[in-house]
């Protein structure tokens, strides 16, 4: 290259472009006519089965299903959304939309309310899960789909939609007419003092509104006389990156690294640091994870871990360490494509390895730990006080404890029941005693009171509802997990009838992780310790 040396700019980048262009150019026009002839099979194939298949196909649900499919020959992340999958995460990812604060799905035919949003209109109404809504606006819903339904009982802030609601046990229909209002979906839920130095708060997913929630949360424990924390990220999926890099930023100096990405698309690979001072980077942190922490949990955790400024406890995290770039496609639309990897403060990548099939990844979260894994020289990474840590298949914690439901380690049959609804439908049959709303179509459920205790005769009526419900009672498997029984009867009916922090509170009494935890500040401080005495460590590059 010393002969160009002395040869203008202009020439000498045409000089450049010249040999570029033999050598690139080539091949990127074979690639474009290898692309074309490929389209063109694929348009030959679609066009053939349209005119030729046997019944008639709707060609959107023939092109979703294919892009589907090609995207699940890259790895198991990226996806396709089609437009009510993709208005739905940007909701969830906004946190907020204008409707009732209910979710539906239909079930034989009947639309049916599965979960409701604390404090929303229609929980001021008094609807509750497993409630139908039979009519909507005079018209009867039965047969309706989901789409149907939603787009029916949402509208703008302030404007009145008129249901008829059927519940178990009454006969008749009960119209109510419900104000639409905008719905804000929580994601910090449970967030309480446990006494007069810890407290509580647990972060269920990542949105656009989660720092500003954890923020009030935890300026509302403080003024309460927080000293220790409990951060609760178990079985959360995760979310936005920028979210997780400030919720981490409120448990770090300025200055310190808490993430890096790398990948091949521009602008992928980039470091994260705290850039905001913090009033609790002096808090002594608990962290609890499980097998269902992934993604944006496993950053918080992984950082917080690698500075030593917090003692996670729990399971072995799900290690997601992929990056997801979301693109509005045509039509609304969407597509969840992986342009990267991210990395944890010591250098570890955390990705699980997949199968070709992704069946092995994807069935993680069913099988059981022990605490000990393999492990190699190549994924070992050291913290800022020189603890050992590894990569290559999530965040493992430093002190393990089984806990996959609601921090118990039930049998197959407990889980059976945890997976299946069964505590929630169980709820459906107490009310709130002092609750008038729905009085006519509650008068048939058991009333309750708050601060109720679990009495043996609950759970031998739980057996019997089992039956009902033509569940076969393993004798044996139930009398193990009793405890875990009378710990998620509690959740349910807490949760349906008296809110989400006072069944958070009762049920972090009964957690057998959580309890071991609160045992465990005594390490989190000799952390703090270590943390305030590091010396600072160069990271990679």
């Amino acid at each position: 290259m010393r002969r160009f040396r002395f040869l203008p700019a202009a020439v000498l980048a045409v000089v450049l472009s010249a040999i570029a262009g033999g050598l690139v150019g080539g091949s990127v026009l074979a690639r474009q006519d290898e692309v074309a002839q490929n389209y063109r099979l694929y348009t030959a194939t679609l066009a053939a089965i349209e005119s030729e298949y046997i019944e008639k196909v709707e060609p959107d649900r023939l092109v979703y299903s294919s892009i589907d499919g090609m995207l699940r020959t890259l790895d198991p992340h990226s996806s396709f959304l089609d437009p009510r999958s993709y208005a739905q995460m940007r909701e969830r990812q906004e946190g907020r939309y204008y409707g009732l604060g209910i979710s539906i799905l239909t079930v034989e035919g009947d639309i049916t309310v599965m979960s409701i949003f604390e404090g929303s209109p229609a929980y001021k109404k008094g609807l509750r899960r497993g409630d139908i809504i039979a009519r909507i606006e005079g018209q009867d819903a039965k047969g309706w789909t989901q789409d149907q339904a939603v787009r029916k009982l949402r509208g703008p802030k302030g404007t009145t939609v008129n249901i008829g609601i059927k519940r178990r046990g009454y006969d008749g229909l009960v119209d109510l007419a419900i104000e639409r209002d905008e719905i804000n979906i929580l994601t910090v839920l449970g967030a309480f003092m446990i006494d007069d130095e810890r407290g509580y708060v647990r972060v269920r997913e990542f949105s656009e509104t989660t720092d500003d929630e954890l923020g009030r949360a935890l300026e509302a424990l403080q003024a309460k006389g927080l000293k220790k924390l409990v951060l609760d990220l178990r079985d959360n999926p995760g979310g936005p990156l920028d979210q997780a890099i400030r919720v981490a930023n409120r448990f770090l100096p300025r200055g310190e690294l808490i993430v890096y990405t790398r990948g091949r698309a521009q602008n992928s690979e980039q470091n994260f640091y705290a850039t905001e001072r913090s009033q609790f980077t002096d808090l002594p942190v608990v962290v609890l994870v499980n097998r269902n922490s992934a993604s944006a949990s496993e950053i918080v955790a992984g950082a917080l871990q690698d500075h030593d400024r917090a003692l996670v406890v729990g399971e072995t995290t799900f290690g997601k360490a992929l990056v997801q770039s979301i693109y509005r496609i045509s039509g609304g639309a969407g597509l969840a494509l992986t342009t990267g990897r991210y990395y944890t403060p010591s250098g570890r990548l955390i990705q699980r390895p997949w199968d070709g099939s992704f069946d092995e990844y994807l069935t993680y979260t069913l099988r059981d730990q022990n605490g000990d894994r393999a492990r190699t020289g190549v994924d070992l990474r050291y913290t800022d006080a020189r603890r050992k840590v590894y990569g290559g298949g999530g965040v493992e914690p430093d002190r393990h404890i089984a806990g996959p439901v609601e921090g118990f380690n039930p049998t197959r049959f407990g889980r059976t029941l945890y997976a299946r609804q069964m505590f929630e439908n169980y709820a459906e049959k107490y009310s709130a005693e002092g609750d008038t709303r729905f009085s006519a179509a509650s008068a048939a459920r058991r009333t309750i009171k708050r601060g109720f205790a679990v009495t043996d005769e609950m759970v031998s009526d739980f057996k019997e509802f089992l039956v009902k419900q033509r569940v076969r009672v393993d004798e044996p498997a139930f009398a193990k997990d009793v405890e875990f029984i009378k710990a998620m009867i509690h959740l349910q009916i807490d949760s349906a009838l008296f809110g989400i922090a006072e069944a958070r509170r009762n049920l972090i009494a009964r957690d057998p992780m959580a309890q071991q935890a609160l045992s465990l500040f005594p390490e989190a401080e000799k952390l703090m310790s270590a943390t305030r005495s590091k010396t600072t460590q160069a990271r990679p590059k």
